[in-house]
């Protein structure tokens, strides 16, 4: 079987994107013992690859991210998720890199997952869809790399989950990969990390519109716990400092209260109510609760030294790999001290790493958000590679 591909340009110069969706025959191995056959990727290019193949940088989005990483988003119309790092002049700059991001499998952008069809039934997967890992989700990127003739990464950039992808790239296929950057980050999932995504799973499998995953004949997803779900992430996203700055303890503008007190109700009485349920709203628009479930999962399961025996060194033993750690002094749910745990694997393993912490107000979400001194020390490193 050859793979297919759909191509939509993004603009008339290639440097501004193209969004294509492949389908690779596999099969692709999965952690959980079992293939995936055929693969499907939805990803997205900006730039042109080099003569020797030297400039190519793999993006690895988040959570909830996708493939549109400096491209309007095609449900939503905003611009990319990482428009402040990656463009013309930017870090991450068309006009020098050949850059991929792909949509993750497990993921609703194009990519396998558990609303793609599964070939032996004709219908879509579902929760019949094989349990998946970060690990899974970096050799689906190596097919997609072998497809675009990609052999060595100039190297592999991502943030939250896309930094976990991109240390597991550095451990799983050291040889391909030249320089690592993970932000905001963390080499292992934390209890936690697994308690706060138990609590959004059981709000979406609590919605009796989820039916045991078999809503899309229906067209009739479970909306409300998916909004659930994602307002709890949303809160692990921000910093204490970031909401009462933002909203503290402000009420609803009420134009039948001229007084401004309180209704004494269950309705989004203080603004930052009103802020998470807008978040979980908007979110339902545009992603699959099945997707939440599985990729979810895969943040969980993620540990990157019990993959290598135990101890997270081992993991980078013997590599050629340069590293650049980042990290955000108000980020409580991959903080400061996971970041130097993995410095100080690097460090025990004799790579090359650089690291640093940076101030900000925004909790997690600050590697999203405007980070004039993160753009810099990734437009150092990436410029600094031998």
């Amino acid at each position: 079987m050859a793979a297919s591909v759909s191509t939509q340009s993004l603009g008339d110069d290639q440097r501004f994107g193209l969004s294509r969706h492949v389908v690779l025959p596999g099969p692709l191995r999965l952690d959980g013992g079992g293939f995936l056959s055929p693969v499907e990727i939805g990803y997205e290019t900006y730039g042109t690859l080099n003569a020797d193949g030297s400039n190519a940088i793999l993006i690895c989005h988040a959570l909830t991210g996708d493939q549109h990483v400096a491209s309007p988003h095609p449900r939503t119309g905003k611009p990319g998720w990482w428009t402040r790092l990656v463009g013309e002049g930017k870090p991450i700059d068309p006009a020098r890199h050949f850059i991929i991001c792909s949509n993750v499998i497990g993921s609703c952008m194009g990519s396998s997952g558990p609303a793609t069809i599964d070939p032996s039934t004709a219908e879509p997967w579902g929760m019949r869809f094989p349990v998946i890992t970060i690990r899974d989700m970096v050799r689906a990127q190596a097919m997609l790399l072998d497809h675009l003739g990609v052999g060595v990464l100039k190297a592999v950039v991502g943030g939250s989950m896309g930094g976990m992808q991109a240390i597991s790239w550095a451990a799983t296929l050291p040889e391909r990969v030249r320089a690592c950057v993970m932000v905001a980050s963390t080499a292992r999932h934390s209890a936690q990390n697994i308690a706060f995504h138990e609590v959004g799973r059981q709000a979406i499998m609590a919605d009796p519109k989820w039916r045991g995953g078999a809503y899309y004949e229906s067209n009739d997803p479970p909306a409300a716990g998916l909004a659930v779900a994602r307002m709890a992430a949303h809160i692990t996203y921000l910093s204490e400092a970031g909401l009462t700055e933002k909203f503290g303890r402000r009420l609803q503008a009420r134009p039948d209260r001229p007084d401004g007190a309180k209704s004494f109700g269950f309705d989004a009485d203080f603004q930052v109510e009103s802020y998470l349920r807008h978040q979980g709203l908007s979110f339902v628009d545009r992603f699959d609760a099945n997707s939440y479930l599985y990729i979810t999962r895969a943040l969980d399961y993620f540990d990157l030294a019990e993959e290598h025996g135990g101890l997270l060194a081992n993991a980078f033993r013997g590599t050629k790999t340069r590293f650049c750690i980042v990290s955000f002094d108000t980020d409580w749910l991959y903080p400061t001290s996971e970041s130097r745990s993995v410095v100080q694997a690097l460090n025990a393993a004799g790579a090359a790493a650089s690291f640093v912490e940076l101030s900000s107000p925004y909790g997690h979400d600050a590697f999203l958000l405007e980070a004039p001194e993160m753009n810099r020390v990734i437009d150092g490193f990436l410029r600094a590679e031998p």
